[in-house]
């Protein structure tokens, strides 16, 4: 037990030292996964305000979907992608396996379904007089969209930075995938994961630190939406 002192302490020398490796993995760490959200956030985006504005058959069944895709496991997620992107899988050729870009491939996989689920919803409870008034002043399908998507933008900045939680946290992905290589593909998540197993627990002290960190930018982020958009409300 006295050694836990000692690495809470050597943690804290790590942090506020500027120690190369550390800040390396968490270079890593946020570069994957601000990648991946760049990527996804459009196309979930998208998806969501056409599931939760249209009418067509199957909905129902998309919605189940989105909603469901929410509950997967990371590491299902990274094992699907292994196998599409292992050497004889059928994304063999991009050699992305163990590779950053493999990585951002996980990241943003992981982060679909949050955006999309968190856009389906945040469309969804919206007044649909926002878009029965564009609609009735003669504004284009796209001019409608843009003015939705504007009523529900807390709505889908609060699905942004959900899901930057949700990929920046998870290990399953980004350990299958990247392979936890040292100045590549090691993650927070990973990282700590390894130096748990070897007994070394400064680091992984250090690393846990900086994800709370995140955490707690991230929550109180949401906390200035979600005051913001009852301000908005009121004022409406």
């Amino acid at each position: 037990m006295s050694d836990i002192p000692a690495a809470i302490l050597r943690a804290f020398e790590l942090l506020f030292t500027g120690d190369a490796d550390l800040w390396r993995i968490v270079w890593v760490s946020l570069k994957t996964t601000i990648a991946g959200l760049v990527l996804a956030t459009p196309p979930a985006v998208l998806l969501g305000y056409v599931i939760a504005m249209y009418r067509f058959r199957g909905r129902r069944v998309a919605i189940w979907l989105a909603q469901a895709a929410l509950s997967l496991p990371t590491v299902l997620i990274g094992l699907l992608l292994y196998l599409l992107l292992s050497r004889h899988g059928p994304l063999g050729g991009l050699h992305w396996l163990f590779a950053q870009p493999g990585i951002v491939f996980g990241q943003f996989v992981v982060a679909l379904p949050v955006l999309l689920a968190f856009t389906l919803a945040a469309v969804q409870g919206l007044d649909e007089r926002y878009a029965e008034t564009a609609i009735a002043l003669g504004a284009a399908p796209l001019q409608v969209m843009v003015r939705v998507l504007h009523e529900a933008r807390f709505g889908v900045m609060a699905a942004v930075l959900s899901g930057f939680g949700r990929v920046i946290s998870e290990v399953g992905c980004a350990l299958m995938v990247g392979g936890n290589i040292e100045g590549q593909t090691r993650t927070i998540t990973t990282a700590i994961a390894l130096e748990t197993s070897k007994g070394e627990f400064a680091q992984g002290i250090a690393l846990g630190i900086v994800l709370v960190a995140l955490a707690l930018l991230m929550n109180g982020a949401l906390m200035l939406l979600q005051g913001d958009a009852h301000t908005v409300r009121e004022r409406a």
